[in-house]
């Protein structure tokens, strides 16, 4: 079909029964045509702003595993080096992926956050795993103390009589001399006090200096018995005294030798020796003992 070339642009039927675009000169696109790719250009995949669609951080989404797994290592104690191992290795990737192009960012945020936070969690199991080692190589475990039968029915507390709200062993309320005071590596027996003890400071060494006026010596004599596994001395197991006004006094406080006073003795298995110490007392002063059975052991008082 021909058309004038007077007849105006538009859409005109060009005789085949299709709507056919008229330029004033010369035919065009059809309308089906037209049509056709307008849908196909709506359906097309959106691009980014640069022309390529979006791609994913995969440098992400792998340091937060390697931070999530981290993470779990880190809380095993048996297993934290492998915890400290990954950790950094989270770190530095988290940061990278920052930087990169691509979605899902927020995982190398997650990852960032997991290996800090992980990174401590793994300093306090590891400051804990040492605290135990630490107590279980030089602990003495738990400490018993066996006192001497003195039950008398004339001792015992009337009925109504509240017992005594203050822990045993305690300088208020001391435990009775001759009580054995036992740990895992050391037993330590107070056996007596001699509150007059300036004839046997005396007696044992020429050049033992006198009790200064206003004071006196008292001679404390006990025994110790090492239950270790391996060898250990004496001196690990301390023994002083303690005044009514609270001064603490050590034998060493005075230069007194006694026949039978305790020096450095290394002691196996099973091996007891006993031995005793003299204490420079001010007069008018009562005294309880303190006894510390190891380094890292509780102290406990005994009452003469």
């Amino acid at each position: 079909m021909t058309t004038p070339n007077d007849t105006p642009a538009g859409w005109y039927d060009d005789g085949s029964g299709r709507q056919r675009w008229w330029d004033g000169q010369q035919w065009g696109t059809f309308a089906d045509e037209v049509q056709a790719q307008t849908l196909t250009a709506t359906a097309a995949p959106i691009a980014s702003a640069d022309g390529n669609p979006k791609k994913l951080n995969v440098l992400a989404l792998v340091a937060a595993i390697i931070a999530a797994v981290g993470f779990i290592f880190a809380c095993i104690p048996g297993a934290l080096i492998v915890g400290w191992i990954l950790l950094p290795i989270a770190f530095v990737l988290s940061i990278v992926s920052l930087f990169l192009k691509g979605d899902k960012k927020w995982l190398g945020i997650v990852g960032l956050v997991l290996s800090i936070v992980g990174t401590i969690v793994g300093v306090v199991v590891f400051l804990g795993v040492v605290a135990a080692s630490v107590d279980e190589a030089f602990g003495d475990g738990d400490t018993v103390v066996t006192q001497p039968d003195t039950t008398d029915e004339a001792d015992e507390p009337a009925d109504d009589e509240e017992p005594a709200e203050t822990a045993e062993g305690t300088r208020e309320n001391p435990y009775p001399v001759g009580s054995e005071i036992s740990n895992s590596d050391w037993s330590v027996v107070v056996n007596s006090v001699n509150p007059d003890g300036n004839a046997i400071v005396s007696e044992a060494n020429q050049f033992n200096e006198a009790a200064p006026a206003g004071s006196h010596y008292e001679i404390v004599n006990y025994t110790i018995t090492y239950k270790g596994a391996e060898s250990a001395t004496s001196a690990e197991v301390t023994v002083d005294v303690v005044t009514s006004s609270g001064n603490v006094v050590n034998s060493y406080d005075s230069l007194v030798s006694l026949t039978d006073e305790f020096g450095f003795e290394e002691l196996f298995t099973g091996a007891t020796v006993t031995g005793s110490q003299a204490f420079l007392i001010p007069d008018g002063e009562t005294i309880v003992v303190r006894v510390t059975p190891g380094f890292f052991s509780d102290e406990f008082f005994v009452q003469p």
